[in-house]
């Protein structure tokens, strides 16, 4: 008699539930929490999978990679992938697919950022919180406004349809040449000009060499000193000291933030307690029809790559 084949094995760094598994069920799936187990433990699972699907809050690194010899497919639920080595993918030919059905959950918070600083209503709440009664409390409208949209992807498109809506005048940069336009929308040449001209700064761009840090001292120093930064990409796009210096100092009107460079931020943050400053715990994603959208893709994903069909979000590099 021969023996069954021995089924491929998927490793989730995320937990499942019957359904998920049901989708799963021609292979051998385990699922390991990277945060909780003793890493021999995840290497030792890893060592025969051929797929792994991951989140933002599991990190691929490079050694990791080293005892996954039989990997051919990470399917992350997010958008970003900065949590992966993409160098050493790359080089082992592993495939990375991520999932991008995010753009209108990120969209409206993006816009709500906007409107939570520009009408000042941290401290509008806060003082109700306390007991005053702030009706004097000014902001400023979003109409008529410039907003500049660093990053003109599937969430730029969005957030510049919500601001189009809100009769703000809208510009975008983006470093890709072959970036798509859009009716309205009018492009800048450079990120310094856009800079300069915004009222609004929102952050839209992958975390990479190339934008880490891309808001520093010197492009803090091209802006308005009433202008608002807002970013719900990654953190690290963004010099977290520079930033609390031009607030601290007056050089920034104010700032949106969904994301930091450390999550949670150290005790003690001082962009924590500015009042112009709204700082969210990186919920940009955070509705349940949107995650539920989210790691569904991330499992079609993953099932087409494990055998072996065309999948439409794989990454190139």
């Amino acid at each position: 008699m021969t023996a069954a084949p021995i089924p491929a094995r998927v490793v989730s760094a995320v937990p499942l539930g019957p359904e998920q598994l049901d989708r799963l069920a021609e292979w051998e799936v385990i699922v390991v929490d990277f945060s909780r187990t003793p890493r021999p433990e995840v290497e030792a699972a890893l060592s025969e999978a051929e797929g792994l699907l991951v989140n933002s809050h599991a990190p691929v690194d490079a050694s990791l990679l080293e005892a996954a010899s039989r990997l051919r497919i990470i399917s992350t639920i997010s958008v970003g992938y900065d949590h992966i080595s993409v160098a050493t993918t790359t080089s082992r030919g592993i495939s990375v697919a991520n999932a991008p059905v995010l753009s209108d959950a990120v969209a409206d918070l993006t816009l709500g950022l906007m409107v939570m600083v520009a009408r000042r209503l941290k401290e509008a709440v806060g003082d109700m919180n306390r007991g005053v009664w702030s009706d004097g409390l000014l902001g400023a409208d979003l109409r008529g406004k410039t907003l500049l949209l660093v990053g003109f992807g599937r969430i730029g498109r969005e957030v510049a349809a919500r601001a189009l809506a809100c009769k703000m005048r809208v510009c975008a940069f983006d470093a890709r040449a072959d970036a798509p336009g859009m009716d309205g929308v009018e492009w800048v040449a450079t990120l310094a000009d856009g800079l300069h001209r915004a009222d609004i700064v929102s952050l839209h761009v992958d975390l990479n060499p190339s934008t880490f840090h891309l808001i520093d001292d010197t492009t803090i120093a091209l802006m308005k000193p009433s202008a608002i930064v807002v970013n719900t990409s990654r953190g690290g796009v963004i010099d977290q000291a520079a930033l609390a210096r031009a607030l601290g100092e007056g050089r920034l009107g104010g700032a949106g933030l969904d994301v930091l460079e450390t999550e949670p931020p150290a005790a003690g943050e001082s962009l924590l307690a500015m009042a112009n400053v709204v700082v969210l715990p990186h919920i940009g994603s955070a509705t349940v029809e949107t995650r539920n959208a989210m790691r569904d893709c991330a499992i079609d994903n993953l099932i087409a790559c494990m055998r072996n069909e065309h999948c439409e979000h794989i990454l190139s590099f």
